[in-house]
This record gives structure tokens, C-alpha cells and sequence, in this order.
């Protein structure tokens, strides 16, 4: 099936993040500090959030909570449906964040995140890895509890848990031409660790995915691929165990995330480094939310 893609907004400067709250979408426009809403009814747009640190990566939780990656400010941060927005962690074992990227929830409230830094300019960096971590909520005003989860990561990037939560499947996408690029799927053992993971699909010396979201299949559907080398900017969307099932070309510029939406979730929003935001309406497939049951995102437009 070819993809129609509706050019929605942009070029503009990197958009990320795309997550439905029932009725809109809520995406991230990095070096504007901005977290947006896209109105698919009146077609418009609203700034929610200011300031936001180069916020990246953004999930919703049950309960209306948006939680956040701030790449810029190196710290993963929640904001309430009244707008507040608080720190859940910015350092690990003291040391100061390299720039969280991207997260997912689980059942438990957990937050599972990545942390790795790109660009050319790593004098400030604290951490001499790049690893996925996971915050466990406190019970109490105690500070969330920040776990480490990988050693073999050098940049992890988009991240998902299977529905069964008992796989974890992770974007290993440096840019070094030493370093891997892959898709990778660690099991989660019953004490809560990682296992070591399998290699699903490897990018070899191309652009390997940037961010990625399920089908109600179980399928993943992913951004990757660039003008540079290989087959180019795409979304590819692969079976569990790794097989591509399907490739569609982007019309320009690199795709960063995705993540569908609609009435019946059957429609894919995506963004990309030249800030486009997209729509494909005639995808074939419909989304998993991660975590189900999401409710109409409130927020405070800034």
C-alpha cells in the first residue's frame, strides 16, 4: 500500500516527541523550547509549553500527567494537568544526566528512559556512558528512585515495552562509525533486570531509528534511514521477532518519531529534523497506546 503524506507544518527546526491525548496531538519542537498541540477538527495550533528545555521525547500517563525528556536542561520532568511541572531526576549517582531523549511507561508507573549524548560537544558531560534507566515513583516526597538498566548502550534512542512488558525494545543509533546500529530487544527478567538482548535488525553503516511506536499487532513501526546513505529517510515497520514487513519513503528531510492517532487510531503523525509535521491517513493499521486508557490531555496553553 502506498502512503498519501499530508504535509501538516514546517520546515521549521526539529519536531519530536508526537503523543494522541484522545482528541489532539501533543509534540515537541526542540530548539523553540516549545511542547505543541496540533487540532485535527479546526486544523489548528497551540503552544502548551514554553521554556521547556529542548524538550524531546513526551508520554502521557493514565491519569493526564505529561511527562517529558528536557534534552537541554539534561533532566526527565512531569507536568500535572494544572500545568505544574516537577523534576523526577537530572542526575544518576550524583552526576548530572547526559540529555534524556526519549521514555515510555509502564503498569507499575515506572519510567523507563534514554540518555545519550550527540552532537559534537561533550565537554560538559558528567557520565561516561549512555545508558537506559528506570524511575520507580516514591510512596512518600522521597525523590523517584533512578535505576540503570544498560551497560552496552553508546546511544540509545526511541525505547518500547512489549504489551506483556517482559521485552524491551530499544534504538541503538550512534553515529560513530565504530558503534552499532540496531534494533535491539532485551528481555526483562523476573527479579526486574535486563537480560542480554537480541539483535531484531542491523542498520549496518546507515542512519539507523530515531523513534518508534507499536500497531495493535504488536508491529513496530519506525523512524530511520537518511538522505546520506543506504535506502533513505523511512518508516519501517517491523514484525516482533525483526522481520521489515513494510518501508515507505519520506518525502523529505530525516523522520525522527511517529505515533498514531484519530478517532480509532489509524492515523500516523510524523516529525521530522526539518520540523515537518506529517499525517498519513491510510496506513492499514491502528495504534497501541502505551499505556491504554489514556484520557484527554488538559494542560495549560503558555
Amino acid at each position: 500500500m502506498s502512503w498519501n503524506w499530508e504535509l501538516l507544518d514546517g520546515p521549521d527546526t526539529i519536531t519530536e516527541g508526537p503523543v494522541w491525548d484522545g482528541s489532539s496531538l501533543i509534540y515537541t519542537a526542540i530548539d523553540h523550547n516549545e511542547i505543541r498541540r496540533f487540532d485535527p477538527k479546526t486544523g489548528k495550533f497551540a503552544v502548551v509549553y514554553r521554556d521547556t528545555g529542548a524538550a524531546n521525547g513526551l508520554a502521557l500517563g493514565p491519569d493526564g500527567t505529561l511527562y517529558a525528556c528536557e534534552g537541554g536542561r539534561r533532566a526527565v520532568v512531569a507536568y500535572d494537568t494544572s500545568g505544574e511541572r516537577s523534576v523526577l531526576a537530572d542526575r544518576f549517582l550524583g552526576q548530572r544526566l547526559n540529555s534524556p531523549n526519549d521514555l515510555v511507561l509502564d503498569s507499575l508507573g515506572r519510567i523507563w528512559f534514554t540518555d545519550p549524548r550527540y552532537g559534537d560537544d561533550h565537554s560538559d558531560r558528567e557520565l561516561d556512558h549512555c545508558s537506559v534507566y528506570r524511575l520507580t515513583p516514591s510512596t512518600s516526597s522521597a525523590p523517584w528512585v533512578i535505576e540503570r538498566m544498560t551497560s552496552d548502550t553508546t546511544r540509545p534512542n526511541g525505547l518500547l515495552l512489549s504489551f506483556d512488558e517482559r521485552t524491551l525494545f530499544v534504538a541503538q543509533s550512534d553515529y560513530t562509525p565504530s558503534d552499532a546500529r540496531q534494533l535491539r530487544a532485551y528481555p526483562v527478567l523476573d527479579d526486574g533486570t535486563l537480560g542480554q538482548p537480541t539483535v531484531l535488525h542491523d542498520f549496518g553503516a546507515h542512519r539507523g531509528i530515531d523513534g518508534m511506536c507499536f500497531d495493535t499487532d504488536g508491529n513496530i513501526i519506525a523512524t530511520c534511514g537518511w538522505e546520506v546513505s543506504g535506502p533513505g529517510p523511512r518508516i519501517a515497520v517491523f514484525a516482533p521477532d525483526g522481520r521489515v514487513l513494510e518501508e515507505h519513503p519520506l518525502p523529505d528531510g530525516r523522520p525522527t518519531n511517529c505515533a498514531f492517532g484519530g478517532p480509532n487510531l489509524d492515523v500516523l503523525y510524523v516529525t521530522s529534523i526539518s520540523g515537518h509535521l506529517y499525517r498519513i491517513a491510510n496506513t492499514g493499521r491502528r495504534g497501541a497506546l502505551q499505556p491504554p486508557a489514556v484520557p484527554p490531555y488538559v494542560g495549560q496553553a503558555g
